[in-house]
């Protein structure tokens, strides 16, 4: 590590790192040169801006304002031009892996795509159908413009670093989420992979044909892999934890486990107007009581159950439906709860095709374990997002006072209520579990140190046109992003 810089509102660091905010509150800042008003804080947001306004224009929907990024589609394609020209502009060398995911590798004495212990940062760039912008595109723009940052900051790595950006995280277009990521892992089966469709009826190793991309590479790369020593991801926050504290940015804990699991309802069709109510065999009644029983269920447990998708065949306006296939996507503190939740939906369900004389059956497509973060890298990150964004994350005066310790279910001084409940926030940054899926999660679990960072959303609302973050928020997670570069790396 080398350089210092100056601080929040003109700070300077003495020789032992300790930096003074204007309020002359000292908190360890081990060089940074990443505070607002710094020369190199001021070079990764302008960088971010720039990256973000041609990011922002590709695959938006001028009527809803969402975003269309679904793998291997034209908007998605687009967003990978942007990627490799974000990283040409920087002079990374890019290289697409059999799975198609993508890295930007910062190349010098220091290391390179074939050297192991690398910094890996990054996110995705697909995102759900009529989805927010910043749900994985923050972290990818963010992440190039850390890069910068450090570079304005005269500093260079001593390990190689790179910039990812992994394929069909959301899972939108092929029902599996993090698919790249799972696959680079070995979690998720290449020929099964290859053999997904979409709503129209196409494979995905037909989507990557079209796109360019050859399919029969697809699988495990241990490899590559084995040469990501950290991963740190950064990512809006999907619900509303730090603007509850107040706080812009903060560090991911834990995953709460997940699961995504096909509904089949069968029943008999009929019609609409001659059919007596009592000699239907109606699976959208069936399918209609299931939709309030996970409601119910998921509330009653402090879980999160949701159906979002469905089918309905013949789907006739004065048809009596003979078929439902729905998703339901469920998620819950620990896989005990996230168990009992779906046997009680799944039991409540037959009982109801049971008494409506249709036919019931649940199928798991992809169930995901929680996922704790690495300790020693959370702690490293949060000592970071100190240093670079100070006060504004809880300094002195904001009333954090000293928290539990860290996923403890009490917090003191960090609020009451819910909030309280939810985080932990050692020297005033906040430290919350989450209950979405990240590629971050799998990496870790397939053994790789990994870690996120949070951006405040200051409606809590994503998967949609209203996900959100205030400009000044993405620059303190871009000055957190690049201390983590220096801290880990420099």
């Amino acid at each position: 590590m080398s350089g210092t810089g100056p601080g929040v509102g003109g700070t300077a660091y003495d020789a032992g790192g300790t930096a003074y905010d204007a309020g002359g509150t000292a908190y360890e800042a081990g060089g940074t040169a990443y505070e607002a008003g710094g020369t190199a804080y001021e070079a990764g947001a302008a960088s971010f801006d720039a990256l973000w306004a041609d990011l922002a224009a590709i695959g938006r929907d001028p009527g809803t304002g969402g975003y269309h990024r679904l793998a291997f589609t034209p908007a998605e394609l687009g967003a990978r031009d942007w990627f490799a020209a974000a990283a040409g502009e920087r002079a990374l060398v890019v290289h697409t892996d059999r799975d198609t995911n993508l890295w930007a590798w910062w190349v010098g004495p220091w290391g390179g795509p074939d050297d192991p212990d690398a910094l890996v940062l990054g996110s995705h760039l697909d995102s759900v159908i009529d989805g927010g912008g910043y749900d994985g595109g923050l972290g990818v723009a963010s992440a190039f413009a850390a890069l910068d940052a450090v570079r304005a900051a005269g500093l260079t790595p001593t390990r190689p670093v790179a910039v990812a950006a992994f394929a069909e995280e959301e899972g939108a277009r092929f029902g599996v989420a993090c698919a790249g990521s799972r696959l680079l892992t070995g979690a998720l089966e290449p020929g099964l992979a290859r053999g997904l469709r979409d709503r129209a009826g196409v494979s995905l190793a037909e989507a990557m044909a079209a796109a360019g991309f050859d399919p029969d590479r697809l699988g495990p790369d241990p490899d590559r892999l084995g040469r990501i020593g950290d991963y740190v991801e950064l990512h809006i926050e999907q619900g509303r934890g730090l603007v509850d504290l107040g706080a812009p940015v903060g560090v991911a804990d834990r995953i709460w486990p997940h699961g995504r699991y096909r509904l089949d309802f069968s029943g008999e069709a009929n019609h609409a107007g001659t059919t007596e109510m009592s000699d239907r065999h109606d699976p959208m009644l069936t399918f209609a009581m299931t939709v309030l029983a996970a409601n119910k269920q998921a509330r009653l447990a402090g879980s999160r159950a949701t159906i979002g998708r469905v089918q309905v065949e013949p789907n006739g306006t004065n048809a009596v439906p003979s078929r439902v296939r729905a998703w339901l996507d469920a998620r819950a503190a620990d896989e005990a709860r996230l168990g009992e939740l779906v046997e009680v939906v799944a039991r409540q369900a037959g009982e109801r095709a049971e008494r409506d004389g249709t036919g019931f059956a649940l199928t798991p497509e992809s169930v995901t374990a929680a996922v704790d973060f690495d300790r020693g890298l959370r702690d490293r990150l949060v000592a970071a997002v100190g240093r670079a964004v100070g006060r504004a994350v809880g300094g002195a005066g904001s009333g954090a006072g000293s928290g539990a310790a860290v996923g403890g279910a009490a917090v003191g001084g960090a609020g009451s209520g819910a909030a309280a409940a939810r985080v932990a926030r050692p020297g005033g940054v906040p430290v919350l579990p989450t209950g979405a899926g990240h590629d971050a999660g799998i990496l870790a679990s397939a053994g790789v140190r990994a870690g996120m960072i949070f951006v405040r959303n200051p409606t809590g609302v994503s998967h949609s046109p209203g996900e959100h973050a205030e400009t000044a928020d993405c620059h303190r997670g871009v000055a957190a992003l690049a201390a983590v570069i220096e801290d880990l790396a420099c």
